[in-house]
């Protein structure tokens, strides 16, 4: 009877684990605060809604926090000081490590930047994120805000998917470009070799007084160079040294890797700003 009762409770216990649970989940998920913020209202409600749910899905695959946010007015601050204040103060970052990266759009002055925590601090290096920054300004400069977050989000899932190898994109393992570019460059070069030999086929027709000889001699005039001595002299010698440039071995020679700052709570991020 005692086992019967025990059997039971366990029953019970599981049920009420298995409902519980998937609630407690959804709960934290509506208790992480929004990953797109428009407060200078750019988006349409259609845009806003596609975005939200490409950030989130980028970030709970990485579990890599990935956030989006705009607004018309920096408060006196810097755009990298509202950056981080609005990662760190706002509850973003997801691990013990509150990993994650924020680009922040200010439509008052036109600024932008980004800011890194945690581990995105390491699969977002400085030319990572250049490289990125490169793409989203040329969207805001022409003022696609809608392509801009996408590809953000786009190039967040590509950055982060290929650090988890363990080889994160950086100086001298940045992303290939495109086929198309590749193909193109093909088809003007094969342009170009066309072109080339058309018009050496007509210059060389042109040359109907030209023949070929077959032995050096044939294009020397006849009596206009008799040797009589022949003699090697030493002159001088040159010897040109050059000194060889030491390797120290350091990590961050070739200029890769992330910088750090310090934000406004005491966190340690990475990212840049600028204009658009």
């Amino acid at each position: 009877m005692k086992k019967t009762k025990m059997k039971i409770m366990s029953l019970l216990l599981s049920m009420v684990l298995f409902l519980f649970v998937p609630f407690l989940n959804i709960q934290a998920a509506s208790d992480h605060p929004a990953r797109l913020v428009d407060q200078a209202e750019l988006l349409t409600a259609e845009e806003q809604q596609q975005i939200q749910a490409k950030l989130d899905e980028v970030s709970e695959l990485h579990h890599c926090d990935a956030v989006v946010m705009t607004v018309n007015s920096l408060e006196g601050k810097t755009a990298t000081e509202y950056a981080d204040d609005a990662f760190d103060y706002d509850g973003y970052g997801l691990g013990e490590d509150k990993a994650g990266i924020l680009f922040l759009v200010d439509m008052g002055d036109r600024n932008w930047a980004t800011s890194t925590h945690g581990y995105a601090i390491t699969a977002f290096t400085d030319a990572g994120l250049s490289y990125i920054e490169e793409k989203l300004v040329s969207y805001l400069g022409d003022g696609e805000y809608a392509e801009a977050f996408n590809c953000f989000a786009e190039q967040c899932d590509r950055f982060l998917t290929q650090a988890e190898t363990g080889e994160p994109y950086d100086v001298d393992n940045m992303p290939q470009e495109p086929f198309a570019y590749a193909f193109w460059l093909v088809v003007c070069l094969a342009i170009g070799f066309v072109i080339a030999l058309i018009t050496a086929s007509i210059k060389r027709s042109k040359l109907t007084s030209v023949v070929k000889r077959t032995t050096a001699e044939e294009y020397m005039k006849k009596g206009s160079l008799n040797l009589t001595v022949k003699q090697d002299r030493f002159i001088n010698k040159v010897v040109t040294s050059r000194p060889v440039p030491k390797n120290d071995n350091d990590s961050h020679s070739g200029g890769g890797g992330s910088s750090t700052h310090v934000s406004s709570s005491g966190e340690v991020h990475g990212g840049h700003s600028g204009k658009f």
